[in-house]
């Protein structure tokens, strides 16, 4: 069932990259200089912008021939065969999500911007920070939910105390809580039976 879901999902991660492929042109028509471009695809080379999907036409292809060969198991070598060779002629179109990124960059920065940005991670320093980033990302993350765990425990501690102290001070006279009595009346004797 998660295999399934997840094929699908593949499937259609690689009809969206088909359909970035396709839309590419009408994008380009955004009249960004080369240079800028140039240093727009710089940028994206240096931070590895792109790099997460290339996994999407491999993992599309083993959601295909999975879902194939469970269908036709007789046709397992055909299948196999003809989803790799379509798969190569299509590797190709990975250099139109490269375009796209760097049209990206570019719309939101500037080219100074963008020959900073491939400067710093392309340093010693910035290769660093991309190698080593994803490890201090996963330490923080464990910091931070330590962290949200301890306050909101001691969040519900100090609430709890708080209104444990508030209720004790305007603690509600036993006589007033019945309803039609007059706390400042005697009380009234019962009948004998």
């Amino acid at each position: 069932m998660i295999l399934k879901s997840r094929a699908r999902r593949t499937v259609s991660a690689a009809m969206a990259f088909a359909f970035l492929a396709i839309a590419a042109p009408a994008l380009a028509q955004d009249n960004i200089p080369e240079s800028h471009l140039k240093a727009a695809r710089a940028a994206v080379a240096a931070i590895h912008a792109t790099e997460d999907f290339d996994k999407i036409l491999p993992q599309a292809a083993a959601a295909l021939k999975q879902e194939m060969i469970q269908k036709n198991p007789d046709l397992q070598a055909i299948i196999v065969k003809t989803v790799d060779e379509q798969t190569l002629a299509l590797a190709a179109r990975r250099a139109d999500l490269e375009k796209e990124a760097a049209l990206a960059y570019a719309r939101v920065f500037s080219e100074q911007d963008l020959g900073a940005i491939a400067a710093f991670y392309n340093s010693e320093t910035g290769k660093k920070l991309l190698s080593d980033g994803p490890i201090v990302s996963r330490e923080l993350f464990k910091a931070a939910d330590i962290w949200q765990r301890g306050i909101a425990r001691d969040l519900a501690q100090n609430v709890g105390s708080k209104m444990e102290a508030i209720v004790k001070t305007q603690a509600p006279n036993p006589a007033a809580a019945q309803p039609g009595t007059d706390p400042a009346a005697p009380a009234a004797e019962t009948p004998a039976q």
